[in-house]
């Protein structure tokens, strides 16, 4: 047999078939339950290193500072929004789970296998949900407010939004699986 002109198949290959992948619908669930105790932990941590700090400088004696609807105010309320994270993890999680979907959950079959694009990704998206939440929130009290909840809220979630990356990544393995090689002969 010949091969079709023009064609880069040889005569006993068919059109490449797509791909299954294992492991994704397990990686963006944990990923995005992982997103609601990431973005809660780094929230608790966040509040407790700006209140020593207030503490250090001497800043918590005016607590004017804080609840004046200022930047500082803003981002205060940004960690506590984030550290309560988990109470609303029945919207958190289905949006989260969306978010890394159809973003990371699509990488593999689009044949990327290194981490950088998922931590990016992730980073991205998380920025994006709890840097909006906290953002919007932060608003209703004043504008300069506003933009410390959303660049608190970005830190968090680019911070949770890469680890969650990572934690899909490790848990897909996508380089393992499109190594993979279908030796079927039958």
């Amino acid at each position: 047999m010949t091969d079709a002109p023009g064609s880069s198949l040889p005569g006993y290959a068919g059109p490449a078939t797509r791909r299954s992948f294992r492991r994704i619908k397990l990686g963006l669930f944990l990923s995005s339950l992982a997103a609601c105790l990431f973005v809660t932990l780094i929230g608790v941590v966040c509040t407790r290193i700006m209140a020593l700090a207030m503490g250090i400088t001497g800043a918590a004696t005016n607590f004017d500072m804080l609840s004046s609807g200022g930047f500082l105010g803003g981002m205060s309320g940004a960690f506590q929004l984030a550290s309560y994270n988990f109470l609303l993890f029945m919207i958190n999680v289905p949006a989260a789970w969306l978010a890394l979907g159809f973003s990371i959950g699509r990488f593999p079959y689009r044949g990327i296998m290194h981490r950088k694009p998922y931590l990016r990704w992730g980073s991205i998206w998380g920025a994006i949900l709890v840097g909006g939440t906290t953002g919007f929130f932060g608003t209703l009290a004043s504008i300069p407010s506003g933009l410390g909840a959303l660049t608190g809220g970005v830190f968090i979630g680019a911070l949770a939004g890469a680890l969650c990356g990572w934690l899909f990544h490790a848990i897909v393995k996508p380089a393992n699986q499109l190594a993979d090689v279908d030796i079927d002969v039958f």
